[in-house]
């Protein structure tokens, strides 16, 4: 009687712990095994493109830099550094871009290079050799760096940032990372692409040779320790079932000499 309780007892702490041990829970963006990836971005612009969201600052000059010109009608846009004024613009939802004097521009898509070059063409109207220059000032991305709770949102300080760089700029890779699962998301959220690489080996850096974009995603798959983590989830239940089984068998061993 008393050894079928035990099993009993025993059968059901075995199941309690089955049903409590939820492994992988805290691992992201899961894809299955037939999941289709997009092709590397590789016939894409070298360069960084405009896109919307993205917060342009730019200075513009005549006689091909010799003079700032002064908005002095426009200064709650202005950001001073160093004493001299320097002009953010949104760039809106619809790649449209509202600037002094030419009005509405749809700069989406475009490289830097190209928006200066048609800055010049739109401002050469009203300017004497206008010289622009252009940069984006909110433009980053987000690493997850794989194993680990220390995700980082990392400017892109230059327009040619690639996925080696931003990795290096989180320090690299964790010891539970997986080099073969790196995934970069793009795009909009609601309709991303998801690309796939592999650092494991020297030949996928052939594949990486692209720049990043605003609000890209990398997130590296940590590699999972289910032995480890098997044993300390169920080391709490074994050692349960263990004082149990003492406290049963001390019981019954006083019955008995009673």
């Amino acid at each position: 009687m008393v050894l079928r309780k035990l099993k009993n007892i025993t059968c059901l702490l075995l199941v309690a712990s089955l049903v409590a041990c939820n492994y992988n829970s805290s691992v992201m963006l899961k894809t299955d095994k037939d999941y289709s990836f997009d092709p590397a971005p590789l016939n894409e612009s070298v360069e960084y493109v405009i896109s919307p969201s993205d917060v342009i600052e730019f200075k513009l000059y005549t006689n091909d830099g010799s003079i700032l010109v002064d908005f002095t009608a426009i200064k709650e846009q202005s950001v001073t550094t160093s004493g001299v004024t320097n002009f953010r613009y949104l760039v809106e939802f619809d790649g449209l871009v509202k600037l002094p004097v030419i009005g509405r521009l749809a700069l989406k898509g475009k490289t830097i290079k190209e928006v200066e070059e048609l800055l010049e063409q739109k401002y050469s109207k009203f300017y004497i050799k206008p010289f622009v220059q252009v940069q984006v000032v909110n433009k980053r991305v987000t690493v997850f760096p794989g194993g680990s709770s220390k995700a980082r949102i990392i400017p892109l300080t230059n327009n040619n940032m690639n996925l080696l760089e931003a990795l290096g700029a989180v320090g690299g890779l964790t010891e539970l990372a997986k080099a073969k699962r790196i995934k970069l998301i793009r795009g909009s959220l609601k309709d991303p692409k998801v690309y796939l690489f592999d650092l494991s080996k020297i030949e996928g850096i052939k594949e990486i040779d692209f720049v990043l974009q605003a609000n890209d995603i990398i997130y590296i798959e940590p590699r999972t320790e289910n032995l480890q983590k098997i044993i300390r989830d169920v080391a709490p239940i074994i050692s349960l079932i263990a004082s149990t089984l003492t406290l049963v068998l001390v019981i019954n061993n006083i019955n008995s000499t009673n």
